[in-house]
């Protein structure tokens, strides 16, 4: 297509995408008190007796619970956020990326929802009983709802995002970019990289620290074990697609793997044998012609 009706198709995408979400919120808006009231569950069930959270602005009592539906609404969505993508970059994909791309944006999404479920039922109460338990005597401790808010949203994506990881390590060992040996040889940098990350997307405390590190580790040798399985088959693609038998070797020189540097170097000594060819060549030639020159001149 030309490149305008790309943008014209791009625009009625995000136009479907902006048209679910509003439905979405339109839907769930009504009840925003109500999962407000869920969202806080975790943290009400451990605030002191006789205290409660407080809205410190004017507006915080309809705001807050409006950009909670509206995040939610965006959360629900996902899966025709991911499945306009798909539609839309599916026509410039070979046959076995369709096989492998469409499988993970239906993992990842599943993980992503895995995720902040993980954070709600194990994360949160954990985290704010350590909170209110820590609290200086004579504090009474009455949590704004908007900054409330900005917590819990940060931890769900921090854990969504966690349960990415064997995602992000099949797609790196699919790829070829690195092998499952590689990836289990580097499992100590691993290891520390999740309590890194652990450390700068929680709050400051070992609790949810370790708990964003742990499913991160686990979930890596998940994510290994999920690809050691896969090699065998893709190894077994790319011999038959090398002797010719697969349907990939019909599919023309443009699905074919890209030269290696041994095939280059190979190549051009070839080409320089040709050349010395060529020239031995055109020196038996002149050779040839002096020869009759002579011959010519002696008769």
């Amino acid at each position: 297509m030309p490149f305008l009706q790309h943008l014209v198709e791009l625009r009625n995408r995000l136009l479907r995408v902006v048209l679910t979400v509003t439905v979405v919120f339109l839907a769930v808006f009504p009840f925003a008190n109500d999962l407000y009231s869920i969202l806080a569950e975790p943290l009400l069930r451990h605030l002191p007796e006789g205290t409660s959270m407080i809205a410190t602005q004017v507006a915080s009592p309809f705001l807050t619970p409006f950009k909670l539906t509206l995040v939610l609404a965006i959360f629900l969505s996902v899966p025709m956020l991911l499945y306009q993508a798909w539609a839309f970059v599916a026509p410039g994909l070979y046959q076995n990326e369709r096989k492998m791309v469409l499988p993970l944006m239906v993992v990842s999404t599943v993980l992503f929802y895995l995720g902040m479920v993980f954070a709600y039922y194990l994360v949160f109460p954990l985290v704010f009983g350590f909170f209110t338990s820590v609290a200086p005597e004579g504090v009474a401790v009455m949590t704004d709802i908007s900054k409330y808010l900005d917590f819990v949203l940060k931890l769900f994506f921090a854990f969504g995002l966690a349960f990415e990881v064997p995602v992000a390590t099949v797609v790196l060992i699919w790829t070829g970019m690195t092998t499952p040996d590689s990836m289990a040889h580097k499992r100590p940098y691993i290891i520390v990289g999740a309590f890194t990350v652990g450390m700068l997307l929680t709050p400051p405390d070992v609790v949810s620290q370790v708990l964003l590190a742990l499913p991160m580790w686990i979930l890596f040798e998940l994510g290994i074990l999920f690809a050691r399985t896969m090699l065998p088959k893709r190894a077994s693609e790319q011999s038959e697609t090398a002797t010719g038998g697969g349907p990939a070797a019909a599919a023309g020189p443009s699905d074919q793997a890209p030269q290696t540097e041994q095939d280059d170097a190979d190549d051009d000594d070839d080409l320089e044998a040709e050349l010395d060819r060529a020239e031995a060549e055109e020196e038996e030639l002149e050779k040839g012609a002096e020869s009759g020159k002579n011959v010519t001149r002696d008769s």
